[in-house]
């Protein structure tokens, strides 16, 4: 039996090269983040994980050690009967756990000896993780970005979403952080990734780019919702040139209605929201504004933000960037049409359609 190979990086090169990368940690550790193409095959599950593990603290390390083995086999014996059941004998898996330890080479070895070129990833998830960190913390990113920006409610998404129905590249920020924006942006019975699988999912996207064509992103603060902007990615918009978006705000406040009906549907959530905002309110004006909730009036609530809060504040990080303007697409109206227009508008004034 030839012995385990043991891979040293976790760059996409070397990972092409096995048939199925298999991440033997327990699920929640999985779900947190993992190698891109992975799949979850556990040999402690996460009530088992945290079972040995005080067993270990509080009682013995022989008995956790046992208890853990025990656990391992059976786990182990059902992925055969199951999830490798079918392979032949080519197949070429390779095993990573969280620090390439104990649980991906108790796998690993039952995998050799059954007869598959088996290979472990050495120093496992953290491995990957040193590698996603370099990418992103350390290493300038080379592609050649432009901001769609424009203020709260001109929608931008949907506007992103239209340019990249015409063949131009974008990476949608948000719909990869799961989240809108702003206090207001959480999505209605969704999480938001970990900051690590966040990350995972960026350069997912940013590999599948052609670095020699212009890219566009929203612009976005150095936060969306609770996940962070990797510093390489925030450097390279501080940078970036922009296309202005504007709509007239009566516009923008019903667009907004429109779009987050599922926000304005919890009452209490908003009214929740309103008592954090950044802003610190007056009595007088914050009373207003709930009162405003209570009578459905939520475009009126709308306006009001923005022209107390959000339009001043975009126009401060705007001053404080000093980005070059390529174009500005001025919307009178934010419907499905004008959107149309407004993405074919940007393609003509910034030249993609000549590079794409």
């Amino acid at each position: 039996m030839k012995p385990l190979q043991v891979l040293k990086s976790a760059d996409p090169a070397a990972l092409a090269a096995f048939d199925q990368i298999i991440d033997v940690r327990s699920p929640g550790e999985f779900a947190q983040d993992h190698l891109p193409g992975a799949i979850n095959l556990p040999v402690l599950d996460d009530a088992q994980r945290a079972e040995v593990g005080t067993i270990y603290v509080q009682d013995s390390r022989l008995r956790a050690n046992r208890i853990g083995a025990a656990h391992v086999a059976r786990n182990i014996a059902r992925h055969l009967d199951t999830a490798f059941a079918d392979r032949t004998e080519d197949f070429k898996p390779l095993i990573y756990c969280w620090r390439g330890g104990q649980r991906s080479n108790a796998m690993a070895t039952i995998l050799q000896r059954v007869g598959w070129q088996t290979a472990v990833l050495d120093g496992g998830y953290r491995t990957y993780r040193r590698w996603v960190q370099a990418r992103l913390y350390d290493t300038p990113l080379n592609l050649d970005l432009i901001l769609l920006d424009g203020d709260t409610g001109s929608a931008k998404t949907a506007i992103l979403g239209a340019l990249a129905e015409r063949g131009v590249q974008i990476v949608d920020l948000e719909g990869l952080a799961c989240h809108r924006g702003s206090l207001f942006g959480a999505l209605t019975g969704q999480e938001q990734p970990d900051q690590k699988r966040f990350e995972s999912q960026l350069i997912l996207a940013f590999d599948a780019l052609d670095p020699s064509r212009p890219v566009v992103v929203e612009a976005e603060s150095s936060k969306i919702g609770n996940r962070v902007l990797p510093p390489m990615l925030w450097t390279a918009m501080r940078k970036a040139p922009r296309v202005e978006v504007t709509a007239p705000v009566s516009e923008r406040a019903r667009y907004l209605v429109e779009t987050y009906g599922d926000i304005t549907a919890r009452r209490e959530a908003l009214l929740a929201i309103l008592e954090r905002l950044p802003i610190h309110p007056s009595r007088r004006r914050l009373a207003a504004w709930c009162e405003m909730v209570e009578s459905g009036a939520y475009a009126d609530l709308a306006e009001a933000l923005m022209s107390a809060h959000y339009d001043p504040a975009y126009a401060r990080e705007r001053r404080k960037a000093d980005q070059p303007l390529l174009a500005s697409i001025a919307l009178e109206r934010l419907d499905p049409a004008s959107l149309d227009l407004a993405a074919t508008r940007i393609i003509d004034s910034i030249g993609i359609s000549a590079r794409t």
